[in-house]
């Protein structure tokens, strides 16, 4: 009894200390900085981030510069193949938010993190053809515990956006090799 008791304890414990680790304001975002995998995408227009959207991208990481912009290097597939491109993302005078010219402008900010284990993002882009809003998770591993992608399904649900607008980016090619081969040229020539 006495063990069944400390276990419980124990799980209570550890499942408190995740909880803390959630931070939704007044981001370190230095903290940020590293290896990065998309893992759920989701949009009001599903076009957007469906095979050959110009949203489907897939992140590699995430650099912070002295000035507090981000450096986000991302692969997207055009004919097939995969392609990096880097994109320049400004800081704005609010907390965790950014902006950026990509198919539109863009206004994007960090709902929350836990530093070490995720990163989730919404993002509005307004263009001259439509307006649509974007939602990301991005993981440290290549995939993510289910609690957390059900956090994400929460959040996307409050911004109107369908669950059946919610691509699971696990289940696909998230251009993890043209990744893995970067970073082995990179290896090779130091």
């Amino acid at each position: 009894m006495k063990l069944l008791l400390l276990c419980l304890g124990l799980i209570l414990v550890h499942a408190h200390e995740e909880e803390n680790d959630v931070v939704k304001g007044n981001f370190d975002i230095s903290k940020i900085s590293g290896d990065w995998y998309s893992i759920l995408l989701a949009s009001d227009i599903k076009e957007k981030i469906e095979e050959n959207g110009s949203m489907r991208v897939f992140v590699k990481d995430i650099e912070v510069l002295s000035n507090s912009s981000l450096i986000f290097t991302m692969h997207t597939k055009v004919n097939g193949k995969c392609t990096k491109i880097s994109l320049i993302c400004n800081k704005t005078e609010k907390d965790g938010e950014y902006d950026v010219v990509y198919d539109g402008y863009n206004l994007f900010r960090i709902i929350e993190t836990a530093y070490e284990d995720y990163i989730i993002f919404h993002l509005n882009n307004v263009n001259q053809e439509q307006e649509f809003q974007l939602m990301e998770l991005y993981g440290r591993k290549p995939d993510v515990s289910s609690k957390v992608k059900e956090k994400f399904v929460r959040y996307c649900q409050g911004m109107e956006i369908p669950k059946e607008n919610i691509l699971d980016l696990t289940q696909v090619d998230r251009c993890l090799q043209a990744r893995q081969s970067e970073a082995a040229q990179v290896s090779s020539a130091e």
